[in-house]
């Protein structure tokens, strides 16, 4: 059998195991199963790859595999699951710089040997294009994410007219490529494209990065497959097309659990910054309750249900494993925990799902804000780790909220809220929160894992 006929059977059974790989992400008991199929999906596809005939020497490679490998293991070793999102941002951009190096490496390669054909040409500049869009927008949302760069919204007048007019010059530049245009212009498209990103993604405010993060993962997939029309590799084109449509159809979903226009959001966002800003400085000097780490024991201590809602704040404190202790600690009283999870708590979806198995929380006791919502009108005590915009109510009741309309955790229904916070900081996305001054709400200050150690010690010693 010819060896292109074997690549071509190694592909689709690469293909099917990344198909399998992407499914078992449905469900944290699947996911990990889900990695190791995608991974034996990888190495299929690599060894069938490298191992083509028109491959003549491996020097290149082999380097290249074994420095990127070595890059990637030390990263994942020592990566911290809260800067897992912006790490997902800043690969997201080497995809698509890799993109639009691909593009232009190919025509000048394929310029030795005479001028690139108008379907080559096309190839190049859709790649080219969105690569450019993902490589720039992929690093903004890695600044704001990283705190490189301010996360609230950086608006300007007009900034819808200057994006159409730079798509429309990107485009006019592409359909002029094709149409028999120079390198220069190929340059210039990908510049336009470059820029285009970078104006897309700074207007989007905090609130909405967690579906930036998922839709910039599509462009990525679409830059993927453009690049392996490119190549004329299959592989190429379906790993892409499967990254391209799993990524647009989380971000439509994210949209729908945040009711944000997905359209808006990808064009750059609509309203933000000024209304967010007006909404915090509206909160002014009004008095909260606050409660000490005895007055929040003593309240859990004497209920029959508690709801822990992690968010963010969480994450950074690394607190998943004292809140686990916790949770052992109310099981042994009789009392029923359950943890709450909006589907964007943290910045990017799953965070919270992926940091709550790591410290071995029960599946069964991880519930989803639709499945929960009904249920927090009979809790006794909500505890609040570090989620802000999420339990806001301001999205229910303020419709000058920047959050209006999204939909929530719906906390304040509980008999008690109490949320472990550091100060009266605002959420990611600047508004104040509402649920602070709630007669049913108090805040306990201090560092989420210290204050849950502190929780955990004071409920022992009441046995």
């Amino acid at each position: 059998m010819p060896y292109a006929d074997w690549q071509a059977l190694a592909y689709l059974l690469a293909g099917s195991l990344f198909v399998l790989g992407l499914r078992g992400f449905t469900h944290p008991v699947s996911a990990r199963r889900g990695n190791y199929l995608a991974m034996a999906g990888m190495v299929i596809a690599i060894i069938a790859t490298i191992g083509a005939p028109e491959v003549k020497a491996y020097g290149f490679i082999v380097t290249g595999i074994v420095i990127g490998g070595v890059i990637g293991t030390v990263i994942a070793r020592r990566i911290a699951m809260t800067a897992m999102p912006q790490l997902v941002a800043l690969l997201h951009s080497f995809v698509g710089l890799g993109a639009v190096l691909v593009a232009l490496g190919t025509y000048l390669t394929h310029a030795h040997g005479g001028a690139p054909g108008a379907v080559l040409r096309a190839e190049l500049g859709i790649g080219a294009l969105i690569g450019a869009v993902t490589f720039t927008g992929s690093l903004v949302a890695f600044g704001k994410l990283q705190a490189l760069l301010s996360t609230r919204p950086l608006l300007f007048p007009g900034r819808h007219l200057v994006n159409l007019a730079l798509f429309v010059l990107a485009l006019a530049a592409t359909v002029h490529f094709v149409g028999g245009g120079s390198f220069a212009t190929l340059v210039l498209l990908a510049v336009l494209a470059a820029l285009l990103g970078v104006l897309l993604i700074t207007p989007i405010g905090g609130a909405d990065m967690p579906v930036i993060v998922s839709m910039l993962n599509s462009y990525s997939g679409w830059a993927a497959a453009a690049t392996g029309f490119t190549l004329h590799n299959d592989l190429l084109i379906i790993v892409g097309a499967l990254v391209g449509f799993s990524g647009a159809i989380l971000s439509y979903i994210m949209c729908r659990a945040m009711n944000r226009s997905i359209v808006s959001v990808v064009l750059g966002g609509f309203g933000g910054g000024d209304a967010a800003a007006a909404a915090a400085a509206a909160s002014g000097d009004r008095p909260v309750r606050v409660a000490a780490v005895e007055d929040a024991a003593f309240l859990m201590d004497n209920a029959s249900k508690v709801f822990i809602v992690p968010g963010y704040g969480m994450a950074v404190a690394q607190a998943q494993h004292a809140l686990n202790e916790l949770r052992e600690m109310l099981g042994e009283k009789g009392i029923e925990v359950k943890f709450a999870i909006h589907p964007v708590a943290g910045r990017m979806p799953g965070h919270m799902n992926v940091l709550l198995a790591e410290a071995d929380v029960p599946y069964e006791q991880v519930v989803e804000m639709e499945e929960v919502n009904p249920e927090f009108s009979a809790c006794d005590v909500a505890l609040v780790v570090g989620a802000n915009d999420v339990t806001n109510p301001a999205a229910k009741t303020n419709k000058a909220s920047p959050l209006y309309g999204m939909p929530i955790l719906e906390v304040y229904k509980a008999r008690h809220v109490l949320f472990i916070k550091r100060s009266m900081k605002p959420g990611y996305s600047g508004v104040d929160n509402e649920l602070f001054y709630r007669d049913n709400c108090a805040l306990v200050f201090g560092d989420a894992k210290a204050v849950c150690e502190k929780l955990v010690a004071e409920l022992r010693g009441r046995h």
